[in-house]
């Protein structure tokens, strides 16, 4: 193939294929939502052949499930910065917050929750126990899972429910969610 540069030129070839093949998939998801993420749409995307998308990623919900681990790790560190400072119940209002805040400015993580049926978002955020633990972590509550489970609903409704600004949003969760671990033991 003269004259065309080769597509993974400048480092290591199976970690530039993913990072291209994930980045391509993040940009299809993020601008066409989850029915958007097609295998020859992806290979198109990223300048490789259908082939190539599986052998360096595997299919069509390996791709999703790295895409979507990848707008979750971007989340999770945005919160954890937020949340640095904080302890207490302070700690869980901006976590909370924090959440909403990194979700709905992500657009993979915005275009997950629009496009895809409420099973999937139960399986996928809701069901899931490693959202669970980050839950807990992120907000301090310790090592209570249904604590974390119960963090992870909260931040969905007010995602999907939004209240009618920040404020409000902050007052529910201050007067509403706050006082459910008032009893927990730190």
């Amino acid at each position: 193939m003269t004259g065309q540069p080769d597509w993974l030129a400048g480092g290591h070839r199976r970690d530039l294929a993913i990072e291209r093949i994930h980045a391509a998939a993040a940009d299809l998801i993020a601008h066409q939502g989850m029915a958007g993420l097609n295998i020859d749409h992806v290979a198109a995307a990223a300048g490789c052949s259908r082939a190539t998308v599986y052998r360096y990623v595997g299919g069509k919900s390996a791709l999703r499930d790295a895409v979507l681990t990848g707008a979750t790790a971007r989340i999770a560190e945005t919160i954890r910065r937020a949340v640095a400072a904080h302890t207490g119940p302070d700690r869980i209002t901006h976590a909370i917050l924090a959440a909403l805040e990194a979700v709905r400015a992500d657009q993979v993580a915005t275009a997950f929750l629009t496009t895809t049926s409420p099973d999937e978002v139960d399986t996928h955020l809701a069901g899931s126990p490693r959202l669970a633990d980050a839950a807990t972590e992120l907000t301090g509550i310790g090592g209570d899972p249904l604590a974390g489970q119960w963090i992870v609903r909260v931040v969905l409704s007010l995602l999907f429910w939004p209240a009618t600004d920040p404020g409000a949003e902050r007052a529910l969760v201050e007067r509403y969610v706050l006082p459910a671990f008032a009893a927990l033991p730190s």
